[in-house]
C-alpha cells in the first residue's frame, strides 16, 4: 500500500479495470455467416493488437527506469509485463518532493501513474472534472479518491480532443508534488499516435481525418491505404473546404464543446505556476493554429482494410458518425416532450458523446436508478436516425418500448418491438427497433416471420445501435451482433462496468472508450439518490448448524445451512417487524428457493419466483406500490433487474449468488431511486432514507463472498457497518415477541429438516431455471451462449449474478492481469 506524506489510507487498494478506445466498423456489404466469422477474427485480432500495445506501455511505466520512445516502440513486440518491477503493494512513495505551495493544490501524483485526490479540497470539482477525463476511477470513499493512468483512460481523453500537452500542464498544476518525469512521458507516449486520425462519416462518404498533414501523408504510404484513396476535387467535403497541395480536402474544425474543456482553460487562466509556462503557451498557440483539419476519401468497401492497416502502423483511427451531414438515411420523427428535463450529469455525459457536433461512440456508466434509459433515448433523438435497442431480455424491451413512449412523440408505427413472442413489422423509412442481444446473433433455424424481420434488419443502414446492460454480453455474440447491425455509432449503458472473469476491457475497445462515468456519492449528495446505510449484520452459527456445516463435504449443502442459520432467520424476522413499525417497504431477497419458501412462511409474506404466475407476480407488485397493506415482499433472484419498485427503501439480503459484485450493486440499485423527501441541498449526505441489510453467518464461506461481493460498492465510496449485537437483541425478542423460531428446540427441528431436504433443495432451484428460462428465453440463451452450465448457478447469469463468460477462442490471461494472478 503506498504511503503517503500527509495521508493515512486504509481504504482497500482495488485493481485497475483496463479499458480500451478501439472499437470496430461494420463493412458495406451484406455479410454471410461466412463473411461475418472471417470478419469477427480479423477485427478481434487486430484489436487485441492495442491492448498489448497498452499493457506494454503500462508495464513500462511500473518499471524503475523509464525508457526513450524508441525503446517503447523497439521492446513492444517482446516485452513480458509480468516481468516487470512493480510499485503496487509495499511501494513508498513518502520521499515525493512537494511544492512550496502544496496545501493549495488538491492532487497527488505517485510514479506509478496513480493519482489521490483530496475530496475536501476547494479545488476538488475542477479536479474532479479532470482526472475523470483523463484516469480511470479505482476507489471514491468520502475524503480520498484514487485514479489510475492507463493508456485506455488517455484514449479516452484525446478523443474528446483533449491535446498531449495539456493533460501534462494541468496535472502538475493539480498535482501537490513534483510531477513525475516518468508519467509525463507515459502521457506522451500513450498519446503520441492515437487520437491523432479520425475515420469520419460524412455526407454518406467515409474520410480519414487529421488536424496534421503529416499523419495522413505517412498514413498514404502504405500501399493498401494508398489503393482505398479515392481522388477529389477538393469540393467533396462541403461549402467550407477546399484542397491543398497534397490534394487533401480541408475542412474547418469541428470544435469540442466549451463544457468538455472548460476545465483545461480555467487552469490556463492560473497564472500561480510558472513551472509550465513555456509548455502552455506552446499548447495555447497549437490550439489558435489547429482550426482546420485535412482528409481524404476512401472507398466504403475497403473500410476495414484501412482500419486494420492504421492499427497496424499504430495510428488507430477514432471513428465519428456526422449525422447533421446524413442526407440519404431518413430522419426519425421524434422530439422530446415538453416534460421531459434532464438532469445536469445526463447532460454531461452526453456532452461528451456529441461534443464536436458529431457523434462518438463509447460506453456510459450510470448508477441504477440514475436514468440510463432517459440518457439512451436522448441520445437516440438528438442523432434522430434509425435505432437499434438491444436488451437483455423480453421484460426490458418492454420497458424501454414503455421509455420511448413516455419521453418522446415518436408514433407508435415508427417502434417496433421483435422478441420471441412478439414480431412487428419494420417501418421503412426511420424507425426505433427494440429487440434482445440473442434475438439479433441467434444462429440457427428462424421462422419465416423472424427470417424476414432479419432480412429487414441487414438490409438496411441503422445510425445508432443502443445496448443495454452491456457488461453481460459474451465477446461472440457481439461480434456476431456486429454483423448484422450495419451501425455508425454505437452506445452501451451500464451501471456495473465490471466482470469477474477481468474481461471488462474487450467491450471498450468492441465499442468504444468509456465516455462518462458518474459519481455516486455526489449524485446521493445532490438528492439524485436515495441516501443509503449498508449494514453487514453478523449472525453467528448455532452449536448443532455449525457441527454439521464442518462435517458437510457437500457444498451446496454448506450453503443451505449457512442460510438456514436459526440466528438469521431471527434476525430477519426482527427487522422486518422493526422496519414495518416504522412505515417502510422492505425487499427480503434469496437466491436459494427452498429458503425463499421457508423465510416466506415465516414471515407470512408473499414471495415472488420463478414459478410465480405473471397475474400473481403483479397483483403482488401492484398492492405493494399502492397499499399500506403490504410492506413486505420476498424475491428471489428474478427480482435483480427488471422489477421497478421505487417505492421500497429497505433490502434484507439473506443469501445471493456467491462473490458476484455486479449482483450486490444491482440489488442496492432496487432501492436508489429517489424518494420524495429526499433533501437536495447537500445535507443529504448525513441522513439516511434507505437501508441494504447483508445478512452473513460468522465463520463460515459466507463471509469471504460478502468481503468480495462489496468491494464495487466500497469503491464507489459506500461504507458498510457491521453490526455484532443485533443477534443477540434478536433473540431476546423471539422469546419476547413470540418468534417463529424462539428457542434451541425450533432450532433443532429446523436442522432435522435441513439435512433431509437435499433432495428438494435440488429440485427447487431446478425448477426455478425451468420457469425463467420459460418466461424468458431470450435471457436463457444468453447466457447458455456464455457461461459453462453449473448446478445452481447459470440461470444467475440472468440476473446479473456472475456475468457472461467470454467465448472469443481460448481462454488467456490478460497481460495486465497476469502480473496480479502471481503477486
Amino acid at each position: 500500500m503506498p504511503t503517503i506524506p500527509g495521508i493515512a489510507r486504509d481504504q482497500p487498494t482495488g485493481p485497475t479495470i483496463a479499458q480500451t478506445s478501439i472499437r470496430l466498423q461494420l463493412s458495406q456489404h451484406i455479410p454471410t455467416m461466412e463473411d461475418d466469422y472471417s470478419e469477427e477474427i480479423d477485427e478481434y485480432t487486430s484489436a487485441k493488437k492495442l491492448v498489448q500495445r497498452a499493457a506494454d506501455r503500462e508495464a513500462l511505466l511500473k518499471a524503475s527506469d523509464v525508457p526513450s520512445s524508441s525503446e517503447i516502440k523497439s521492446s513492444s513486440a517482446s516485452l513480458d509485463s509480468s516481468s516487470l518491477p512493480s510499485s503496487g503493494l509495499g511501494a513508498d512513495f513518502s520521499n515525493l518532493p512537494l511544492k512550496p505551495d502544496h496545501i493549495s493544490r488538491p492532487c497527488w501524483t505517485c510514479p506509478d501513474g496513480t493519482i489521490y485526490l483530496e475530496a475536501f479540497h476547494d479545488l476538488y470539482p475542477k479536479a474532479y472534472d479532470f482526472l475523470v477525463a483523463i484516469a480511470e476511477p479505482v476507489a471514491r470513499p468520502e475524503y480520498v479518491h484514487e485514479y489510475k493512468l492507463t493508456p485506455y483512460s488517455l484514449y479516452a481523453a484525446v478523443a474528446t480532443n483533449i491535446e498531449t500537452e495539456s493533460i501534462v500542464k494541468v496535472l502538475n498544476r493539480f498535482s501537490k508534488n513534483v510531477l513525475p518525469e516518468g508519467v509525463a512521458q507515459f502521457i506522451r507516449e500513450c498519446t503520441k499516435r492515437y487520437g491523432k486520425a479520425k475515420l469520419v462519416l460524412k455526407s454518406n462518404k467515409f474520410y480519414v481525418e487529421s488536424e496534421h498533414p503529416a499523419v495522413l501523408r505517412e498514413l498514404l504510404r502504405d500501399d493498401l491505404i494508398s489503393q482505398a484513396r479515392v481522388a477529389e476535387d477538393g469540393s467533396g467535403g462541403g461549402a467550407a473546404s477546399s484542397a491543398n497541395p497534397d490534394g487533401f480536402v480541408v475542412h474547418t474544425k469541428a470544435e469540442e464543446m466549451e463544457e468538455n474543456l472548460r476545465m483545461l482553460r480555467e487552469m490556463d487562466g492560473d497564472s500561480s505556476d510558472d513551472e509550465e509556462d513555456g509548455e502552455g503557451g506552446a499548447s495555447k498557440q497549437k490550439g489558435v493554429q489547429a482550426k482546420t483539419t485535412v482528409s481524404f476519401q476512401v472507398k466504403g468497401d475497403s473500410v476495414e482494410v484501412v482500419k486494420r492497416r492504421a492499427i497496424d502502423l499504430d495510428y488507430p483511427l477514432m471513428e465519428e458518425y456526422d449525422f447533421r451531414n446524413d442526407k440519404i438515411n431518413p430522419d426519425v420523427p421524434m422530439d422530446l416532450k415538453p416534460h421531459t428535463r434532464i438532469r445536469r450529469y445526463q447532460e454531461r455525459s452526453l456532452s461528451k458523446m456529441f461534443g464536436n457536433g458529431r457523434a462518438r461512440s463509447g460506453i456510459i456508466v450510470l448508477p441504477c436508478g440514475a436514468g440510463k434509459t432517459l440518457t439512451g433515448v436522448t441520445a437516440a433523438q438528438t442523432i434522430k436516425k434509425s435505432v437499434v435497442c438491444l436488451c437483455t431480455n423480453a421484460v426490458s424491451v418492454l420497458q424501454w418500448k414503455y421509455q420511448f413512449q413516455l419521453w418522446t412523440n415518436i408514433p407508435n408505427e415508427n417502434i417496433s418491438v421483435f422478441t420471441s413472442d412478439t414480431k412487428d413489422n419494420i417501418h421503412p423509412g426511420g424507425c426505433v427497433l427494440i429487440t434482445t442481444y440473442t434475438m439479433i446473433s441467434y444462429g440457427g433455424q428462424r421462422s419465416d416471420k423472424s427470417a424476414e424481420v432479419m432480412n429487414a434488419i441487414r438490409s438496411r443502414e441503422w445510425g445508432l445501435l443502443l445496448m443495454d446492460e452491456v457488461h453481460v454480453v459474451p465477446a461472440k455474440m457481439f461480434r456476431r451482433v456486429i454483423g448484422s447491425v450495419k451501425a455508425h455509432c454505437r452506445l452501451g449503458l451500464t451501471a456495473t462496468l465490471v466482470r469477474e472473469d477481468d474481461l471488462i476491457s474487450d467491450l471498450n475497445f468492441l465499442i468504444g472508450p468509456k465516455l462518462y462515468e458518474a459519481n455516486w456519492m455526489d449524485l446521493t449528495t445532490q438528492g439524485y439518490l436515495a441516501n443509503v446505510q449498508c449494514v453487514e449484520v453478523w449472525c453467528p452459527m448455532t452449536g448443532p448448524f455449525m457441527r454439521e456445516y464442518l462435517m458437510a463435504d457437500n457444498g451446496r449443502l454448506k450453503q443451505l445451512l449457512y442460510v438456514m442459520n436459526p440466528a438469521k432467520l431471527r434476525a430477519t424476522e426482527f427487522l422486518v417487524r422493526f422496519h414495518e413499525d416504522r412505515g417502510d417497504k422492505i425487499i427480503v431477497f434469496s437466491d436459494l428457493v427452498y429458503s425463499l419458501k421457508l423465510y416466506a412462511a415465516m414471515l407470512k409474506r408473499p414471495m415472488i419466483y420463478g414459478e410465480t404466475s405473471e397475474r400473481e407476480r403483479q397483483a403482488i407488485l401492484g398492492t405493494f406500490r399502492t397499499s399500506d397493506a403490504l410492506r413486505t415482499i420476498l424475491i428471489s433472484k428474478v427480482g435483480d433487474t427488471s422489477i421497478d419498485l421505487p417505492e421500497a427503501n429497505v433490502i434484507i439480503q439473506v443469501s445471493s449468488h456467491f462473490g458476484s459484485r455486479r449482483q450486490e450493486a444491482q440489488r442496492l440499485g432496487r432501492i436508489l431511486r429517489p424518494k420524495s423527501y429526499t433533501q437536495t441541498d447537500g445535507s443529504n449526505r448525513s441522513s439516511f432514507n434507505a437501508f441494504f441489510y447483508t445478512l452473513v453467518s460468522t465463520d463460515t464461506q459466507e463471509m469471504f463472498y460478502s468481503t468480495k461481493r462489496q468491494q464495487y460498492l466500497i469503491d464507489q465510496g459506500y461504507t458498510f457497518k457491521i453490526v455484532t449485537t443485533l443477534s443477540e437483541r434478536a433473540d431476546l425478542e423471539a422469546i419476547e415477541n413470540d418468534y417463529a423460531y424462539k428457542n434451541s428446540e425450533d432450532d433443532r427441528k429446523l436442522l432435522r429438516t435441513v439435512l433431509t431436504s437435499e433432495t428438494e433443495l435440488e429440485k427447487d432451484q431446478r425448477a426455478e431455471d425451468t420457469a425463467i428460462r420459460k418466461n424468458n428465453p431470450d435471457g436463457a440463451r444468453l447466457a447458455d451462449l456464455g457461461v459453462k452450465r453449473t448446478a445452481g448457478s447459470t440461470m444467475a447469469q440472468l440476473s446479473g449474478g456472475g456475468g457472461a463468460r467470454y467465448m472469443a477462442g481460448p481462454r488467456k490471461v490478460h497481460p495486465m492481469f497476469a502480473k496480479r494472478k502471481k503477486r
